[in-house]
């Protein structure tokens, strides 16, 4: 018989990338399409960096 066994995680992949998603929005928010893209170009290549916060 099998049991389940609770372990703690450390790490919480919703909340993290509703973060890196707000973020983003926030950058975004009021561009054009052409600013937009360059700075998704800008995030991608890690020109920008994202602030990763503690869970």
């Amino acid at each position: 018989m099998k049991t389940k066994e609770t372990t703690e995680k450390d790490f919480h992949a919703v909340t993290f990338f509703r973060n890196v998603k707000e973020q983003i929005a926030k950058e975004l928010d009021g561009k054009t399409f052409e600013q937009q893209t360059k700075i998704m170009q800008q995030f991608l290549s890690g020109e920008i960096k994202l602030k990763i916060t503690g869970q």
